[in-house]
């Protein structure tokens, strides 16, 4: 059974908030004030480089947002900016009434032309968006009158999952690179709260009177720029912070009387990828070998410390029945033996194996910062030693990692738009195409069939023929993998009892930080 701390995700509401206790002050010292300890850098707060790309942000709202009282769904997609829900329009077209009367957090009014502008900078090459392949379903956006809109798709999916992203007023989109925009550091949206200050080590946001939704009673949120995992753990213990994001193994370390912690499950996936260039991660029995030869409960047990679930291929359980249980991979040494000597990879002087002169080995780079990367590294390498495959961690940062697909396997992690089943899979393994995201099946990996079905399955509408074509697309992966995918992470975090009445976690995407877990709907939290 999965470990929780503190409180189940999936309790009622009320056992989430707790009761007041002597900590009735924000650690600001304010009633009404929360500080959270953030481990990411702070600004960069532009939408349409990424910011808020799930529909959750504090600066903004999207056409929808993510709905749910528990972490076990996926969400359901409620109105937002949007009216309410898209109205058939033809054949993958809808038209979305928009909300009236909203104000952005710079006074001016909010209308259709917004809604075009923002998506059409998304889409713009010269302003280099990083999530432009996020919105690649949508084929145009237009104004249907100052208060509604017409999206058509290249699919006949749900649109929803595809109107997430906040919204900007169309006179801060920049003729320019999105990463030199303005927003990034002085954001004008929408949503429930607005930047009071920013300094490299602290943003300070205050709650808006004029949000067309209720007001927020936490009337001012401060976040400080905490990177490091211990030093985030230690000013929860001293009292300096509210909450804050931890991994699994130090969560434990600050729970106490008035510190409470929880989990929520995700579908942010961890995952060795493998390289083309390396002459044994691009043999195909190599890659299944490997795959057969990790045990993923032990490592959900040992290194998540029971923070997690097994995963075999990009689609978690959640999705329900879209998912393949009989696609999962269970650890079968004498199996991942048997392939590798099938595939000429035979034990050398030193227990490596070796064919034609190539050794079985393999560096495996990780991101230095981060320690359950580190941690899921150093174990997987420990997996293979027994079937003769040596794996050489090596934490570097990113700026060399993303150099260096071609020829050394990487720990990655994905699901950063899980509301969507097709933008959860698609890039991860569908063939390469001339804009796709480094982080896209760097090896470039893809089972005979594999892109049809995928081509197929987004351009499909929900239902069950749908999901019969994702349980073909596991089954299909997992026969000839690209990866080693290795497990779902819950993402854990703790917080101050400071007498809030609180919203329950949902699931989450890749994303997390302090923006999630307690925190994600901020603006619905009551005394």
């Amino acid at each position: 059974m999965k470990r929780r701390v503190g409180v189940a995700i999936g309790a009622a509401v009320a056992l989430l908030a707790g009761c007041s206790s002597a900590a009735e002050d924000g650690a600001g010292g304010s009633t009404d004030q929360i500080v959270l300890a953030e481990g990411y850098e702070l600004g960069g707060y532009n939408p349409v480089n990424g910011y808020s790309e799930t529909g959750v942000s504090p600066f903004y709202d999207g056409l929808y947002r993510p709905s749910a009282d528990t972490d076990t769904v996926v969400p359901a997609l409620a109105p937002a900016l949007a009216d309410r829900e898209p109205e058939p329009a033809g054949p993958n077209r809808w038209r979305i009434p928009l909300r009236t009367g909203v104000a952005f957090s710079d006074g001016s009014a909010f209308d259709s032309a917004d809604v075009v502008a923002t998506y059409a900078a998304v889409r713009d090459p010269e302003v280099a968006s990083e999530i432009s392949t996020s919105v690649a379903p949508i084929v145009a956006i237009t104004a249907d009158g100052p208060d509604a809109v017409t999206v058509e798709l290249n699919t006949a999916a749900d649109p929803k999952p595809y109107l997430l992203l906040g919204i900007l007023p169309s006179e801060n989109i920049e003729d320019k690179p999105a990463a030199d925009w303005a927003v990034n550091t002085q954001p004008v949206g929408t949503g429930p709260y607005t930047l009071e200050s920013l300094r490299p080590d602290q943003a300070v946001l205050v709650a808006r009177d004029d949000y067309w939704g209720e007001q927020a009673q936490v009337r001012r949120l401060v976040y400080t720029y905490t990177p490091d995992d211990n030093a985030r753990a230690q000013s929860m213990v001293s009292g300096s912070a509210d909450g804050t994001n931890l991994p699994p193994r130090l969560i434990d370390s600050i729970k106490s009387e008035d510190v409470q912690t929880v989990a929520a499950q995700s579908a942010d996936w961890r995952g060795i990828a493998l390289p083309a260039g390396n002459p044994f991660t691009a043999d195909v029995k190599a890659r299944l070998a490997m795959n057969l030869g990790i045990d993923r409960d032990a490592l959900v047990r040992d290194v998540l410390v029971g923070y997690g679930r097994p995963a075999s291929t990009p689609v978690a359980e959640a999705y329900g029945d879209a998912y393949n249980a009989d696609a999962q991979y269970r650890v079968d040494m004498d199996r991942a033996r048997a392939l590798l000597d099938e595939a000429g990879w035979r034990a050398g002087g030193d227990g490596v194996r070796e064919k034609a002169g190539a050794r079985a080995t393999v560096e495996l780079l990780y991101n230095a910062q981060d320690t359950l990367r580190r941690d899921l590294a150093v174990a997987f390498a420990a997996a293979m030693k027994p079937l003769g495959i040596e794996i050489r961690p090596r934490g570097t940062s990113w700026d060399e990692i993303d150099t260096r697909f071609g020829d050394s396997a990487v720990v990655l992690g994905g699901g950063s738009t899980p509301y969507s089943i097709d933008s959860q899979v698609y890039d991860t393994l569908h063939t390469r195409v001339p804009d796709s995201s480094p982080y896209s099946n760097p090896g470039n990996f893809t089972a005979p069939g594999l892109d049809e079905m995928l081509e197929q399955a987004s351009r499909s509408a929900s239902g069950p023929a749908k999901d019969e074509l994702y349980r073909n697309i596991q089954a299909t992966y997992a026969a000839e993998p690209s990866h080693v995918f290795l497990a779902f992470l819950d993402h854990t975090y703790g917080y101050r009892d400071l007498g809030w009445q609180q919203t329950a976690p949902i699931m989450e995407p890749h994303s997390h930080g302090v923006s999630w877990g307690p925190w994600w709907n901020l603006q619905a939290w009551t005394r």
